[in-house]
């Protein structure tokens, strides 16, 4: 039987791991229970948090159990990580609300039936703490300057650190310390971010415990150039279809850059190795078939088969001129609102594509709107019903935007 270790190794998910051997060995010799934590800070989880999440379903599939953590605790602070500015301090509706939000899109991922895997929140021991016993007890473990040391604290501290954050890493340690104790958790699994907090739970299991746990990190999704996936024109890529419909979620992934394309198949879909072998000699034009595959398993992963068909649909629309696009963004016109002709302006405005009159003025002069393939560059350009004899047109914006104009009635 493979090695999940070595699993996750090939699909390209390890970054860092306290003892390579050691975990290793663990994973092969016993069914291991790990965790992952979720801090609630907002209603959905983004593309960031799905691969986490696909490799917790890797984990789960090879035997190992699973825990959830949510961070209803640890969420009413927030981790400084990665921060430039302390987070919103959120209320505890809204943290609770965002988790049951979590719970939710995780168990598209994660099997959490009959115990196979476990659900739980920090607040129901964090809130239970009395400060000064708890830091009499577990802080004498802390060193500052170690903790100084870590980048999530370095940059903040030299920007500005309030004490309220700096608890967060014994919290989180302390989540380490309770998973163990209560469900004999012995591996904790995270983002590249989350290593000198992961560190730092392990440091006092061995303090308090004298036992060896251990622990492994993700590379964040990145592009090719380095720089960090999950955002869009619009702001972040959600996995919640409200927030980023699943037809904008299925472009996001047939755009990627062509040397993205078979790292995030290995990373973000669950075709095998070998199917992905297929795809790894592919380019130019042709590589285009790799990337549909890779936005169509990615879609129905996250919003389910029908979604992704609809979505598949919607990109043979655009790209190939075939298809029922019921996945594109669509606006309708009347025919006493196109009663005399609309105006480029007018038309852009009656979709998602532009915020303002001046943003549309704006990308007509920069040749960034298409109309039915064709560019347009004049203010005053005009379409009539005759212009909607196939029932609609598509408006572009630039490479990867697209809505389509119905009329009707």
């Amino acid at each position: 039987m493979e090695n999940v270790f070595d699993t996750l190794t090939a699909r390209g998910f390890i970054e860092q791991c306290t003892h390579e051997e050691k975990a290793r060995e663990l994973l092969g010799k016993e069914k291991v229970t790990f965790y992952i934590g979720f801090d609630p800070t907002a209603d959905s989880l983004h593309v960031g948090h799905y691969l986490t999440a696909m490799a917790m379903s890797h984990m789960q599939k090879a035997g190992h159990r699973p825990i959830l953590l949510m961070g209803g605790g640890t969420g009413m602070i927030g981790d400084p990580t990665d921060k430039t500015e302390m987070r919103r301090i959120m209320t505890r509706e809204e943290i609770d609300y965002n988790i049951s939000c979590f719970k939710k899109q995780l168990s598209r991922f994660i099997d959490v039936s009959d115990g196979n895997a476990v659900v739980v929140n920090n607040a129901d021991w964090l809130l239970e703490l009395k400060y000064l016993p708890f830091i009499r007890e577990y802080g004498i473990h802390f060193s500052v300057n170690k903790m100084l040391t870590a980048d999530s604290y370095r940059t903040r501290f030299e920007r500005g650190l309030s004490f309220f954050e700096f608890n967060y890493q014994l919290l989180q340690a302390y989540d380490f310390l309770e998973l163990y104790r209560k469900h004999g958790c012995k591996l904790q699994m995270g983002g590249r971010d989350q290593w000198s907090n992961i560190i730092a739970g392990i440091e006092l299991i061995r303090r308090v415990e004298d036992e060896e746990v251990q622990g492994v990190t993700f590379s964040l999704l990145a592009k090719s150039d380095g720089t960090k996936m999950g955002k869009s024109q619009k702001g972040a890529i959600w996995l919640d279809g409200e927030k980023t419909s699943p037809y904008e979620f299925f472009q996001y992934w047939r755009n990627v850059d062509d040397q993205d394309v078979i790292r995030f198949m290995k990373l973000l879909t669950y075709l095998s190795l070998d199917e992905i072998k297929e795809y790894e000699t592919l380019t130019g034009s042709a590589l285009n078939k790799a990337k549909e595959v890779l936005a169509f398993e990615i879609t129905k992963n996250v919003h389910g088969q029908e979604e992704a068909e609809k979505a598949l649909d919607a990109a043979k629309t655009l790209f190939s001129g075939t298809g029922g696009g019921e996945g594109i963004p669509t606006a309708v016109l009347t025919t006493q609102e196109l009663a005399g002709g609309i105006n480029i302006i007018d038309l852009l405005m009656k979709t998602s594509l532009v915020k303002s009159r001046s943003d549309a003025r704006r990308l007509i002069e920069q040749n960034s709107i298409k109309v039915n393939g064709e560019a347009v560059s004049a203010f005053d350009k005009a379409f009539s019903e005759a212009d909607f004899a196939h029932g609609a047109i598509m408006v572009q914006k630039g490479k990867k935007g697209y809505h389509r104009v119905k009329i009707e009635g």
